[in-house]
């Protein structure tokens, strides 16, 4: 389980594939305290520690999570966002992020808001059925709250601070992105019986099962 709260930004060495994908990236925080055999959010993905040396955390990667994520595309150079597993009684800084990908997205615009920016993502439906207006959603890993949202992707305002310390300031439009959905959404729809599955959960569902 993670927050939302990226720690640094690490810088992908190498990522060789066959039947599993050995990913190798550069860290100098997270590193510190990580350990063989726990968890590791990559860009909003949960990886677990598979060897750590020279400044290096390395992890496993399957087929099926190389699939339904960015991390196919890594390349060596790339920056991506790091965050360790939340530990009991640590800060709660974002929202509940499993590391778990709903899906990939395409940064279709980005517009200046003095230091800050407005971000609009495409999401495909599986996504955006969970998407409201100003709830969570994690933008590789990032915990960001949106600002606007329709049938084909929403916006969210990103601060300077988050523009500065992870890679979604480096993104550009046409950018692929992992987006992960906020949890509650998907319990609230399983809990009143999947109407969400002819059009998503709208605000009204939301509001009448007191969530919002």
């Amino acid at each position: 389980m993670f927050t939302g709260i990226i720690e640094e930004i690490g810088v992908v060495n190498s990522l060789t594939g066959g039947t599993v994908g050995r990913l190798v990236i550069a860290s100098k925080r997270v590193i510190e305290e990580a350990a063989v055999g726990e968890s590791v959010a990559v860009s909003g993905v949960c990886l677990t520690v598979t060897s750590i040396a020279s400044g290096q955390l390395s992890f496993d990667a399957v087929p099926e999570t190389l699939a339904r994520s960015t991390l196919t595309d890594a390349r060596p150079g790339d920056k991506v966002n790091l965050e360790a597993a939340l530990r009991a009684g640590g800060k709660i800084g974002g929202h509940f992020v499993q590391g778990h990908v709903d899906g990939v997205g395409t940064v279709e615009s980005i517009s200046s808001l003095g230091d800050s920016a407005v971000i609009r993502v495409s999401a495909p439906p599986e996504v955006i059925r969970y998407v409201v207006e100003k709830g969570s959603i994690a933008i590789d890993g990032i915990s960001l709250t949106v600002a606007s949202c329709d049938e084909a992707g929403f916006e969210v305002a990103v601060i300077p601070h988050t523009l500065k310390v992870t890679a979604l300031g480096l993104r550009r439009p046409g950018d692929r992105v992992n987006l992960e959905t906020d949890i509650i959404g998907k319990y609230v729809e399983k809990f009143t019986g999947g109407h969400a599955a002819s059009g998503g959960l709208t605000e009204e569902l939301l509001r009448e099962t007191g969530f919002i």
